[in-house]
Parts: structure tokens; sequence; C-alpha cells
């Protein structure tokens, strides 16, 4: 089968490089480009010696140029870039005949107004947004094969909404009542110069960050909303915790349908989903169990003293909420196994 050629823009942060770890192996694709700034004239294998061997360790960065990206062939790009800056390329590159999955937050939201609460800006290319697709495979699965743009999903909302989704659908939750507090690793803040990112900053301890409006609630709430069918406002609370990659999710709702419902909804929804592992009714997700895969574990529990139903999941920040998500929506987008490349476990 014919290998796709690929570019990942912004292949030096924490994203870009779990999802060269994935593509360079990746059985049907073919890495073209890779661009950072300030590693341009660098080898893929000299910046990161891990990658020593690999079939296209010696390729080197180039400056993130369209033009330049447009000349090696890629035809799939990944955008690995932060939110403001992706929308730029995305609209580039599309006008030279890529696809495009970007892994930032430009084109997640639907409505220009919502991105500009969120994020502080106007959106820097909302002729795209009605274009773009939501790439949540288990949600959007039909839609991805024909996208142009895939936007993928954040990681904290991939986290909250698998879970949620299926429950919201079959009205078996009430929306006003959700309340979800989520823990993240370090390496989601990204590759950045922070005092507050360091690491005698970070370790041993535990702290609440982005309250009472994280960005990525924008998301959640808009995906959430259209599996409920009316407007979802909740609760969100992130923290940084002192481990590299990893989220733990703890999701409660007031229950108004029967925990027998709560497993068959989540059977039915993802019973024959590989990436997706139900762990029942008193599983506890645990980060150590998904953390460099592709993989989110999703468990439950009812609260008989409180009425309320507990959600539990567990994902890897750069895998399911990141890189590998992007990387199957790869698959989907071009018509090859699904699981291609991220069989790992």
């Amino acid at each position: 089968m014919k290998r796709v050629k690929i570019a990942v823009i912004g292949a030096s942060g924490y994203t870009g490089l779990e999802l060269l770890r994935l593509l360079l192996t990746h059985p049907h694709a073919e890495l073209v480009c890779v661009t950072s700034r300030q590693n341009a004239g660098r080898k893929i294998g000299e910046l990161f010696p891990r990658f020593t061997g690999a079939e296209s360790a010696d390729l080197k960065f180039i400056d993130p140029e369209p033009e330049a990206i447009a000349a090696t062939g890629a035809e799939v790009a990944f955008l690995a870039l932060p939110h403001g800056v992706a929308a730029g390329y995305a609209s580039s590159l599309l006008e030279k005949g890529l696809r495009i999955i970007d892994l930032s937050a430009d084109f997640r939201l639907e409505d220009p107004e919502v991105y500009k609460e969120f994020y502080g800006d106007d959106h820097p290319a909302p002729e795209l947004l009605k274009e773009a697709v939501y790439g949540l495979p288990e949600v959007r699965r039909d839609a991805i094969p024909s996208a142009r743009l895939i936007a993928a999903p954040g990681c904290y909302p991939t986290s909250i909404s698998l879970p949620l989704i299926p429950l919201l659908r079959e009205k078996l939750i009430d929306p006003s009542s959700i309340v979800t507090c989520s823990m993240s690793g370090v390496s989601g803040a990204g590759k950045k110069a922070d005092l507050s990112l360091l690491f005698c900053e970070c370790n041993e301890s535990a702290r609440a960050y982005g309250v009472p409006k994280h960005r990525h609630l924008s998301e959640i709430e808009q995906e959430l909303g259209k599996a409920a069918g009316e407007k979802v406002v909740m609760s969100f609370t992130p923290h940084l915790i002192p481990v590299h990659n990893g989220i733990c999710t703890t999701t409660s709702a007031k229950l108004t349908g029967t925990p027998e419902e709560v497993n068959a909804a989540l059977e039915t929804a993802y019973a024959d989903e590989h990436f997706v592992r139900l762990l029942g009714k008193g599983g506890c997700a645990d980060t150590k169990n998904v953390t460099g895969t592709n993989f989110i574990d999703i468990g439950w529990e009812y609260d008989e003293r409180t009425g309320r139903v507990l959600l539990l999941s567990a994902e890897d920040n750069l895998g399911k909420g990141a890189g590998g998500q992007a990387v199957q929506n790869f698959n989907i987008l071009c018509g090859f196994s699904e699981t291609a490349g991220l069989q790992n476990f």
C-alpha cells in the first residue's frame, strides 16, 4: 500500500515529539517534512537521539514556511502549534492542496464569539470553522474520511466527553448537575520557559489552575450540548500533578436513569471501540495503565447516598489526548486500519 507523505509543523515540542514517535514507525506514513524555527538545519536524530536509526532520522528541520512545506510533497500536515498560530498555516496549506490535522484549539469551536470569549482574540480564520470536523473518532467517525480540516480534540475534553456523551444522549443524567475534576501531567502545558512549571515548583506538589473558566471548558460544553440536545453549563476544575504525562478525570452528575442503564449506555457506545476500554461498575481508571498508549480507560460507580453517578477515566494527555488521537484521525482519513501505528501497550 502506498505510503502517505507527512509533514509535522511544530515538531520539536512535547506533542510534536509524540507525533514523531508514532509516525516514524507508522507502516503507511512517510515523514517528509518537520519544522522548527529554533532547530532549522538540525536532523531529527540529532535533536532527539532516541530516534537514531529510524528511517527518517536524518531528515532536517526546516523553517515553517508554507511554500517550503508544500514543496516537500507532503499530502497531510499535522499542526502541533499554539492556538492563534495554527490557523494561518491551516489556511495556507489548504490552499496548496494539503489536508490538515490541527492539534491546536483553533478549529474546535463552531462559534467565533465563543472562541473570542475563551481565547481572548478574534478568530484568525472564521471562514473555515464550518468546514472543520471535530476529530473525536468514537463520535465523529463518519465525517472524518471526507474532511480537509480536522480539529483534534483537547486532552481534557477527550477524558471528560467520552464518558459523558452516551449518558447525555440517553437522558440518564441531569446536564445541569455535571461537576468534573481532572489531574494532568506537566507536559500538558507544553515546552516553554515558565517558573510555575519548573521541577522544584511542581515536584511533590499538586494545585488547581485555570479556575473557574479553563479554555477547554468551551469545547467540552459545546460537545456535551450536542449530545444532550440542550445547552450545557458545567463546573470543571483542572489540577497540575507532578508527573510527566497522563490525565485522571472524575466526573459526577445527578442520575435520572438507573445504574443498569448507565452500564448499558457505555457498553452500547464503546463495546466495539478498540481504544476505549470499559472497566465496568467499580472500575477506577489508573494513568499508569494508559501512558504511552492511545487508550482511554473508563470506569463508573453509583453513589446511592447522593443519587449521583461517578465517571472515572484515564488517558495519556500526549496520546489519546493529542498525538495518538491525531494519528487515529489520520488512519481514518486515509482509509487505513484505525489501529495502524498505534498498537502499543
